[in-house]
């Protein structure tokens, strides 16, 4: 089971679209999937484009009365697809945001990956359509700024289109007492990655674009003030994951020394 996990705030005029790409991806595609979708304190349309998709597609829909964050949010995703689970080494939980940045037509590729044995696949972005130059810099930097935080062979670790191994991020929230994520955006994203990284054997990366042309609004992203968050909790998060011993390309990974469920996906 593939369960994606989309985080959503005021993305009525994507969201449904992003569903519906999905819903073809699947089709041409064949797995075992599910929806979540955060609804975290939308004001606009957002929940009345996800109503009728629920009728038609295996979602489920988390409404927050009042916005909680980015953070809260995924990490509310991921617990309920851990809780979902029957065979967390086999299943997988895929982070993708709703604003239509993030292709479904990487999901085949990103999927390949996990079947290969990947505990973790993360997307290494090139930006289309962000045209501010000082918002592509504080992306090329962001791992920089963030050097408390290190994930060997990563170089995009502020990825939000990121897929974990449920084995491995039930592990990671064992290993919290509290909340999984500490920070907010970016941060939030490169924490996630750090600390789940913390229990895989292996990570592959995946080439995408990321595409920021596709829905036309102001940017949420206000470059040098997101810089100082970065710089500020990069010095405040330590958290150091080695290289998990990857092995030949389209090996089983974590797979080659744990049992696996034997029903199929």
């Amino acid at each position: 089971m593939l369960y994606l996990c989309i985080p959503s705030h005021n993305e009525a005029p994507t969201v449904g679209l992003l569903l519906w790409k999905i819903r073809k991806t699947f089709q041409a595609f064949p797995r075992e999937y599910e929806i979540l979708v955060a609804d975290d304190g939308s004001t606009d349309a957002t929940s009345d484009i996800l109503e009728p998709y629920a009728k038609s597609l295996p979602l489920t829909v988390l409404r927050h009365s009042e916005r909680r964050g980015y953070a809260r949010s995924v990490e509310a995703l991921l617990r309920m697809a851990v809780d979902r689970t029957d065979r967390p080494k086999r299943d997988s939980a895929i982070i993708m945001h709703a604003d239509f940045a993030h292709g479904p037509e990487y999901l085949p590729d990103i999927i390949r990956q996990l079947d290969g044995g990947a505990d973790i696949v993360v997307t290494e972005a090139t930006l289309q359509g962000e045209t501010r130059r000082s918002a592509r810099l504080v992306r090329r930097w962001a791992r920089w700024l963030l050097r408390g935080i290190r994930v060997s062979g990563v170089q995009d670790i502020v990825s939000g289109f990121v897929a974990f191994r449920l084995i491995c991020l039930r592990s990671a929230l064992k290993d919290r007492s509290g909340p999984l994520l500490t920070s907010e955006g970016w941060a939030a994203q490169a924490e996630l990655l750090a600390r789940v990284a913390q229990q895989a054997r292996r990570i592959a990366t995946v080439g995408v674009v990321e595409r920021h042309d596709l829905h036309q609004r102001p940017s949420r992203i206000d470059p040098w003030p997101l810089a100082r968050t970065l710089w500020r909790e990069g010095g405040r998060l330590k958290i150091r994951s080695g290289r998990p011993q990857a092995g030949p390309r389209g090996g089983m990974g974590r797979a080659e020394d744990e049992e696996l469920e034997e029903s199929p996906r």
